[in-house]
């Protein structure tokens, strides 16, 4: 599954059975390590396999940090720094990146971390099966020297450190590379040992503490609980019940009901909901090919109101894909597209269409009826007849193959160059016609080549081309009670697991 946006997938998600742990608390000893007690999370997906190859991250990162430790880690605000490699270094043109691998550390089948386990590691998941694999797509080549992982790169990559905090970093102990159990039975260097016994996959995940692990500071509980609430209402009366102590929540629609039981909502914008106009060459659609008619796609949606009905008033309206967070943000490109049926009519006609056009885009009663009705009454406001298809469980895989020239869609707003090899290059996932265009072309270049200017260059481009047609930015939330502090991703869906801590 693509990294895709969190809550669409939490929609999607195969339905699974909600079990309840057992919800404690714990004190912190002067070193920052637990001093007992149960952490007990709510998510909603369960992870397919525990194979670092095939893992892949999101709302599926807390069972992965739990028991594997990463190349290196990102802290909640968004910062690279040293894990399992104790220094890191480029070399002037930044294609080849020196990882130092620490010395003194050991899986939990008492296997020592060297850097051959690494090299392994990495190298299984670039010719694995995770979605992700391409996150080290850059990479050419993989040596060891010493105590050394030498990474030499086709081309500079601005990404690759973030990669090596999620799970393209994900590092297991050698032996169980081989394992036939590999996919069940995780053997890694982290702070906890998935208990196979107590787990019932798919549904609740059962944790103990590493008794031997390196970074205590990191290791705030002795047991951990992952139950998998795909369900909103099961994750509500978990949370009622006071059966967890933190919850990612599908959609923000009780979020009242949460706080008057005492919790509280932490919150992220990681994702954006919006159209995506993909065929921007017109090739299946022409209509798409003209600027202006995207435009005028973009002048039809009162983001106000859909914001207050499709994300029922949680998040911020935006006409823009880069995140706040992100070097490329302009405040002012938000009041590019005002709300303006009229001017949308007249650019419409100016583009050759007086009468509109029809516009073929997928549904899915997955994602519910109200949104697709709203986005088509908007959209024949102006003009524009909606010609809408079931594609039910295929939504992702049709609107990707493409067969659609445009669609609904929500998506992670990734860090500058991330998104930018995500959503805009030619060869982005979700850029599924491959449309390429010169002036982005020559900016994305600059991007990588570490022009600081470019990524905001590149924003204000799409922006005005019109190449999707954002709504708002999605309200992401954390419920976590009065005995557990949470320190929110600027990055992912997911709190990470050294996020959780007891409050004193």
């Amino acid at each position: 599954m693509f990294r895709w946006k969190a809550t669409a997938a939490a929609v999607l998600a195969v339905t699974a059975l909600a079990l309840a742990g057992c919800s404690g608390s714990a004190g912190t000893d002067s070193t920052g390590g637990s001093s007992g007690g149960t952490l007990t999370l709510g998510a909603i997906g369960a992870p397919q396999t525990f194979d670092p190859a095939g893992s892949q991250w999101g709302n599926q990162s807390p069972f992965y940090q739990a028991v594997f430790d990463t190349v290196l880690r990102i802290t909640s605000d968004g910062k690279v720094e040293p894990m399992l490699a104790s220094k890191y270094a480029y070399n002037d043109d930044k294609t080849q990146l020196t990882l130092t691998i620490r010395t003194d550390v050991a899986f939990t089948d008492g296997s020592k971390l060297t850097a051959e386990v690494v090299k392994e590691n990495l190298t299984r998941f670039q010719k694995g099966t995770s979605p992700d694999a391409s996150l080290l797509s850059s990479v050419s080549e993989i040596k060891t020297d010493g105590d050394d992982v030498v990474l030499t790169l086709k081309s500079a990559d601005p990404a690759l450190l973030s990669a090596l905090t999620r799970d393209a970093g994900l590092i297991a102990g050698e032996k169980s590379l081989t394992a036939s159990d590999i996919a069940t039975n995780p053997v890694g260097s982290g702070p906890y040992i998935l208990d196979t016994k107590d787990t019932v996959t798919g549904t609740s995940y059962v944790y103990t503490k590493n008794d031997k692990y390196w970074d205590k500071s990191l290791q705030h509980y002795d047991k951990l609980v992952i139950n998998v609430y795909a369900d909103p209402t099961a994750a509500l009366n978990a949370i009622k019940a006071g059966e967890a102590n933190a919850v990612k929540l599908v959609n923000n629609d009780s979020l009242s009901q949460i706080e008057a039981a005492g919790w509280t909502i932490n919150k992220n914008e990681l994702d954006f909901m919006g159209i995506m106009l993909y065929d921007r060459a017109g090739t299946m659609n022409p209509a798409l090919g003209d600027v202006r008619v995207r435009q005028a796609i973009n002048m039809a949606f009162d983001r106000k109101s859909m914001l207050k009905s499709v994300g029922s008033g949680h998040g911020t309206v935006t006409e823009q894909v880069f995140p706040k967070t992100s070097s490329a943000f302009d405040a002012s490109l938000d009041g590019t597209y005002p709300y303006d049926p009229a001017k949308a009519k007249a650019l419409l006609k100016e583009a050759g269409y007086p009468n509109g056009f029809t516009l073929e885009m997928p549904t899915t009663s997955l994602l519910g009826a109200a949104t697709f009705n709203l986005i088509a009454q908007q959209l024949a406001d102006v003009g524009i007849t909606v010609k809408g298809t079931d594609a039910g469980s295929n939504y992702i895989t049709d609107m990707l193959a493409p067969k659609y020239p445009a669609a609904f869609m929500a998506l992670e707003q990734n860090p500058d160059w991330q998104l930018t090899q995500f959503m805009l290059a030619p060869t982005a996932t979700w850029n599924p016609f491959h449309y390429s265009d010169d002036t982005a072309n020559a900016l994305i270049a600059k991007m990588q080549n570490g022009d600081k200017d470019a990524a905001k260059e590149l924003n204000k481009y799409v922006v005005e081309q019109a190449w999707f047609a954002p709504f708002f930015r999605v309200q992401g939330s954390v419920a976590s009670d009065a005995n557990t502090s949470v320190s929110m991703m600027s990055t992912n869906a997911f709190p990470a697991i050294y996020d959780f801590a007891p409050k004193s």
